[in-house]
This record gives structure tokens, C-alpha cells and sequence, in this order.
């Protein structure tokens, strides 16, 4: 677990955590939903350029987020910590 992670209060814990779970969920109900689709299921072809693109969105957003809590130092990781 991160310094961050740890400096936070228990409700704030609470809800990253279920947060998580929800997410976990819901990837695994698309995942899920996905897998047996074949292209002639997909009448729709914007609504599905959409969830890819709202997919593509949500795996880059977890991306920077690992990219830069892996490339701060840990003084300036302190730092903003307790400034914020």
C-alpha cells in the first residue's frame, strides 16, 4: 500500500475500497457480456465505438495514474500529501 493510502482516515479507505469492488464488477459484467458477441450483434456501430472509447479512456486513466505515483519521489509524494 502507498503512503498516501495509508495516511487516509478509515471512511476514506472505506470507499476507495468499495469504489474498487464496483469497478471490478462492473468489468467483470462487460467482460462478461462481451464474450460470446460476435460483429453481427452489434447493430449499433457508434454505441459500440463508444464503450471502446470510454473503455480505452477509463485504461488509460489508470495507466497515469500508476505511471506517475511510480515515478514520484517519495519526499515530493510526502510533501504534496500534506499540502493538499
Amino acid at each position: 500500500m502507498s503512503d498516501e493510502f495509508d495516511d487516509l482516515d478509515a471512511i476514506e479507505k472505506a470507499d476507495i475500497r468499495s469504489a474498487l469492488i464496483r469497478s471490478r464488477v462492473l468489468a467483470a459484467k462487460i467482460a462478461n457480456g462481451l464474450r460470446n458477441k460476435k460483429p453481427e450483434h452489434f447493430v449499433d456501430k457508434l454505441s459500440l465505438a463508444d464503450v471502446y472509447a470510454s473503455l480505452e479512456h477509463a485504461a488509460d486513466v489508470l495507466e497515469q495514474k500508476a505511471d506517475r505515483r511510480d515515478n514520484t519521489p517519495q519526499t515530493a509524494r510526502s510533501f504534496t500529501h500534506r499540502t493538499a
